[in-house]
């Protein structure tokens, strides 16, 4: 497989197809009402901040995709709000015509039947190598780490600094940006929220949400807080930032 990797505005092709690519993204997820301040833009506002990728096999069909956002850092440390607070950070300085002067990736998708290939580090390379290119000496990442849905009761302050005899992190993901150069610096305790109704999330889940407290839900990184009497829950997604220092 030769992997071409390109920009959204280089192949302008690929921005009706995006989401197409089967992916393993949970429902849930996709209901994050931040997300709709970049993804919704993207095509005309950051085509030079997203990554398409196809191979020679299949040119034109999509295997991976990778996301980043410019954002406003204001010299101060990573927001506690991770992927919200870059992807408010980014919008908020376009719609006010402020300079951004900092760029996050956000989101590294590989197609489901090529999971396992290696492909994400290559993603993630590309990253680093068009943040450079765009100007900036430093990629930041509010990384989601793919093996912690498995302990959604441990805390991500724990969890996010576990290493293996080696050296490098316990999960695979952040094991993958560290062999790329990157740092963890912080954990983002309220890096992705998601509100809704018991009915809204019985609808994203199959679970029913019949009971007030914490509902363990497959592929949530920590558990989701039901308050019956007050019909909602809400999903509080911890991230940890890594730093990718450019050449």
């Amino acid at each position: 497989m030769a992997i071409r990797i390109t920009t959204l505005a280089e192949r302008p092709e690929f921005a009706a197809t995006l989401w197409d690519m089967d992916h393993t993204w949970h429902r849930f997820m996709l209901e994050d009402p931040v997300a709709d301040l970049y993804y919704a833009v993207v095509k005309t506002a950051y085509p030079d901040h997203v990554l398409v990728a196809d191979d020679d096999a299949e040119p034109g069909r999509l295997v991976a995709r990778g996301y980043m956002t410019p954002f406003v850092s204001d010299g101060g440390e990573l927001p506690d709000s991770g992927w919200d607070g870059v992807i408010r950070s980014g919008w908020l300085a376009r719609e006010r015509g402020l300079p951004t002067d900092a760029v996050s990736a956000l989101e590294i998708t590989v197609r489901r039947d090529l999971l396992g290939k290696g492909l994400s580090a290559v993603m993630l390379g590309a990253l680093r190598d068009q943040a450079a290119r765009l100007g900036h000496r430093e990629l930041v990442a509010p990384v989601r780490p793919n093996l912690k849905h498995l302990e959604p009761h441990t805390p991500m302050s724990e969890y996010a600094y576990r290493t293996r005899p080696d050296g490098l992190p316990h999960d695979a993901w952040l094991r993958v940006h560290v062999r790329a150069g990157g740092k963890i610096v912080k954990v983002a305790p309220r890096s992705m929220v998601v509100a809704g109704t018991l009915a809204e999330w019985h609808d994203w889940t199959g679970l029913p949400f019949d009971r007030s407290g914490p509902v363990e839900v497959p592929g949530a990184l920590a558990p989701v807080h039901c308050d019956v009497p007050q019909d909602h829950a809400v999903y509080v997604e911890p991230n940890v930032w890594v730093s990718h220092v450019l050449d």
